[in-house]
C-alpha cells in the first residue's frame, strides 16, 4: 500500500484544485493565442470588405483590369473567409472531419490562387494576354506550381502531403506543407521579373504600389518563419491591395463620369500598350460629325445627356453581342469600340448595328434630331501602328464628307496618304538637310498699269518618294513641329537673295510677297529677325510685303499685334491673305496695318451668280472705302480679269497668267512679257 501520506495528496482537494486552475490558465493563453491570429483575419477581412463595396460603388467593375482587381479581391475575401472559419473550427473542436477537411482545403486552395490571380491583374494592365496565347509552353509553366500544389492539397486526405485531420480531429500540417510557401515565392519572383521587362510600360508611379503586394507577400514568409503562429498572411495581402485600390484603382484617370466609358488617356494609354506589344485588335471609331450643332443646338448638359445615352446603347449592345469590347468615348462625339482579334468577325456587323442605330431620328426637347456619324474599322496594327497616327487618323474622320456607309481604314488611309503623313516630320527635316525645298514665284498683274507689278513667293516640296507635296500638307506639320521657323528662314533668304540679283533688277518688280505662318507670327522679336536677314542681303523693307492670313489676323494674340506693328514701324507693308474665307473678327483686323487685301478665290467663283455678285461687289467697295488695295486670287479666264477690271480692283493673280513657277522659269515669262 502506498504510504498514506502519498495517498492523501494524491487525494489532496487543493492538489486537484490546483492542478485545474493551471490547466486553465495554460489552456487560455494557448485559446488567447489562436484568438490574436484570427484578429488579424478579421482584419483583412474587413479591409477587402471594405474595398469590394467601394470599388463597386466607384464603378470600377468594367474593362478587363478593373474585373481582374475585383477577382483578386474576391479570391482574396473568400481565402480569409475560409481560413476564419476553419480556425473556428479548430478552436471549438468540432468533431466534424468531412466539414473540417473541406474547410481548410477550400483555404488552402484559395490563398494558392491568390498570388497567381494578382499577377494576373498585372498582366491585365499591360494587356499582354495574348503573348501568353501565342506561347502555349509559356503560359503553361506560369500555370504549373499552382496547379501542382492544388492538385497536391485536394489529394491530401489520402496522403498526408500538405495537410490532414488526425484521429482526434485535430488539423495537423504534412511534411510537404512548405511547398506552398515556395509556391508563393515562385509568384512572387515571377511578377518582379515581369514588373522589370515591361516596366516601360507603367507609369513610374505605378510601380511602388504594384511592388507593394509582392513585399508583402515576403514579409509574411519571413514573420512566419520567426512566428510560426502569427498567421498574416492574408492582412499582408490586404494592406497591399489597400495600397492598389488607393493609389492605382482611381476612377477619375480612366472614366469619363458623364458617359461611364473610359475617356481620352485610358485609350491612348491601352492603345500605346497594344501597339507596343503588335496585339491584334479591332477599332470600329464611331465620330459624331453634326456634335457641334447638337451641342449648340441643344445646349451642352442635354447634348451631353444624349452622348451618355449613346454609351449605354453601346454598352447594351457589347452585352447583347457577348463581345466583352473596351469602349472609350473622347470627347466631341468621338466613341472608340475595341475589339480582340478572337472577334474580329464581329466587327462588321456591330459596325452596320451602330450606324443603323444612329440614323435614326430621336425625340430630344420635343424636336426631331438625327446623328450624322462617320464610322470606319481599323483592323491594329496593319492599318495603324502608333498611336499619334491613330488619333491622327480619328480627328480627320471627324472632317470627312459623310457617305452613310461603313468605311474601311486600310482603303482610306490609302486616299488620304496617311503613309506620307506618318513619315511627314522626318521628310521635312530631310528636305531641310538636302535642299529639296524650293521657292516658286507667281506674277501679280497691276490693272492700272498694265504689266507685272509684283509676285507671291510660294514654298514648293518634292520628295524622293511621295513626289511634290502640297504645303496644305506640310506646312500644318511643320508649325506643330517647330520646323516652320527654318523653313519661313528659308523662304525669307531665298526671296531675299533674289531680290538683291541683277536679274532681278531687271524685271522692274515693285515687291514680292512672302507668307507668315501664325506660328511665325508669334515668334519672339521677329522684327529684328527679319530686319537682320533683309539687312544682310542689302535688301529694303519696302522690297517685302508680308502674308498674313484672315485666321491668323483674327487671333487674339498680343505677341502678334506687336510684331506686326514693329515691321510697320521698321518699313515692311502688310498684305491680308484669303480674305472672305474664314471667321474673323473684322474689328480685330480692321485695327490692323493691312496695305492690301487679297480676296480668296472662293470670290471668283461668285460673278456669274446675281445674288451673290452683289456679296462680291460691296465687299469690293467696303475695302476701298478703308484706303486699301486689292489683289484677286484664281482669276482663270479673260471673263473674270475684265470683271474684275471693271470692278476697280488693283491686283489680278491667277493662272489665266501664269502658274507658281520656279525663279528661272518666272524671270523667263517677266522678260518675254515686257
Amino acid at each position: 500500500m502506498p504510504p498514506a501520506g502519498d495517498a492523501g495528496r494524491g487525494c489532496d482537494p487543493f492538489f486537484v484544485s490546483g492542478m485545474k486552475e493551471i490547466y486553465r490558465s495554460e489552456r487560455s493563453e494557448a485559446m488567447a493565442d489562436i484568438y490574436k491570429d484570427v484578429m488579424y483575419d478579421y482584419c483583412a477581412i474587413l479591409i477587402i470588405s471594405i474595398l469590394i463595396i467601394t470599388t463597386i460603388l466607384r464603378r470600377m467593375v468594367k474593362g478587363k483590369v478593373n474585373r481582374s482587381f475585383m477577382e483578386v479581391l474576391v479570391v482574396a475575401w473568400l481565402a480569409v473567409l475560409f481560413d476564419v472559419w476553419a480556425r473556428y473550427l479548430d478552436n471549438l473542436g468540432v468533431q466534424q472531419m468531412v466539414t473540417k477537411y473541406a474547410v481548410h482545403m477550400g483555404y488552402l486552395v484559395l490563398s494558392s490562387f491568390a498570388m497567381p490571380f494578382y499577377i494576373a491583374y498585372v498582366v491585365s494592365m499591360t494587356d499582354t494576354w495574348h503573348l501568353f496565347k501565342a506561347k502555349r509552353f509559356l503560359t503553361f509553366l506560369s500555370l504549373l506550381p499552382v496547379f501542382a500544389i492544388t492538385a497536391m492539397i485536394v489529394v491530401s486526405p489520402a496522403t498526408k502531403w500538405i495537410f490532414y485531420i488526425n484521429a482526434e480531429c485535430e488539423y495537423i500540417r504534412g511534411r510537404y506543407f512548405s511547398l506552398i510557401y515556395v509556391c508563393t515565392v515562385i509568384y512572387v519572383i515571377y511578377g518582379l521579373i515581369y514588373l522589370g521587362i515591361f516596366r516601360k510600360m507603367f507609369r513610374r508611379r505605378y510601380l511602388v504600389p504594384l511592388g507593394i503586394v509582392f513585399a508583402a507577400a515576403i514579409a509574411n514568409a519571413v514573420i512566419r518563419f520567426f512566428y510560426p503562429t502569427a498567421v498574416v498572411e492574408m492582412l499582408c495581402m490586404a494592406i497591399g491591395l489597400m495600397f492598389i485600390s488607393l493609389m492605382l484603382q482611381r476612377p477619375e484617370e480612366r472614366l469619363d463620369m458623364i458617359t461611364g466609358l473610359d475617356k481620352m488617356t485610358a485609350y491612348m494609354d491601352d492603345m500605346r500598350h497594344a501597339f507596343r506589344t503588335r496585339k491584334p485588335i479591332h477599332i470600329i471609331m464611331v465620330n459624331i460629325t453634326n456634335y457641334a450643332s447638337l451641342r449648340e443646338l441643344l445646349g451642352y448638359g442635354k447634348c451631353m445627356q444624349v452622348m451618355a445615352g449613346i454609351s449605354e446603347y453601346m454598352m447594351r449592345l457589347d452585352k447583347e453581342k457577348k463581345s466583352k469590347a473596351a469602349m472609350y468615348y473622347l470627347g466631341q462625339g468621338k466613341f472608340r469600340y475595341v475589339l480582340e482579334d478572337t472577334l474580329s468577325g464581329h466587327a462588321p456587323d456591330i459596325a452596320e448595328e451602330i450606324n443603323r442605330t444612329l440614323k435614326s431620328c430621336f425625340v430630344i426637347n420635343q424636336m426631331l434630331v438625327n446623328f450624322i456619324a462617320n464610322i470606319c474599322i481599323a483592323d491594329c496594327p496593319e492599318d495603324v501602328s502608333d498611336v499619334d497616327t491613330l488619333m491622327a487618323f480619328g480627328d480627320t474622320l471627324q472632317t470627312l464628307p459623310v457617305t452613310g456607309n461603313i468605311m474601311v481604314a486600310s482603303e482610306l488611309m490609302k486616299q488620304l496618304h496617311f503613309d506620307m503623313m506618318h513619315d511627314m516630320d522626318t521628310i521635312i527635316e530631310s528636305a531641310l538637310s538636302n535642299k529639296r525645298f524650293e521657292v516658286y514665284y507667281q506674277p501679280i498683274y497691276s490693272v492700272k498699269e498694265k504689266k507685272f507689278h509684283s509676285a507671291e513667293a510660294l514654298i514648293r516640296l518634292k520628295d524622293e518618294k511621295y513626289g511634290f507635296i502640297s504645303p496644305e500638307v506640310f506646312i500644318p506639320v511643320a508649325e506643330k513641329s517647330g520646323a516652320i521657323h527654318k523653313i519661313g528662314d528659308f523662304v525669307l533668304e531665298q526671296v531675299c537673295a533674289f531680290i538683291a540679283s541683277d536679274e532681278y533688277k531687271k524685271l522692274g518688280m515693285s515687291y514680292i510677297e512672302v507668307n507668315l505662318s501664325v506660328v511665325q507670327c508669334m515668334q519672339p522679336k521677329l522684327a529684328n529677325h527679319i530686319m537682320e536677314i533683309l539687312t544682310r542681303y542689302g535688301v529694303r523693307p519696302e522690297q517685302l510685303n508680308l502674308e498674313i492670313t484672315e485666321t491668323a489676323a483674327s487671333i487674339s494674340q498680343q505677341a502678334l499685334e506687336d510684331n506686326i506693328k514693329d515691321l510697320t514701324n521698321m518699313g515692311m507693308k502688310f498684305s491680308l491673305d484669303d480674305f472672305g474665307t474664314g471667321y474673323s473678327n473684322m474689328q480685330r483686323i480692321v485695327k490692323l496695318p493691312f496695305d492690301i487685301i487679297k480676296l480668296d478665290r472662293t470670290f471668283t467663283e461668285l460673278y456669274d451668280n446675281p445674288k451673290l455678285g452683289i456679296v462680291l461687289t460691296n465687299a469690293i467697295n467696303m475695302i476701298k472705302a478703308m484706303k486699301m488695295k486689292i489683289v484677286v486670287e484664281g482669276v482663270e479666264t479673260e471673263e473674270m480679269l475684265k470683271l474684275f477690271s471693271e470692278l476697280e480692283c488693283e491686283y489680278i493673280q491667277g493662272y489665266y497668267f501664269s502658274k507658281p513657277v520656279p525663279r528661272e522659269e518666272f524671270v523667263k515669262f517677266i522678260q518675254a512679257s515686257s
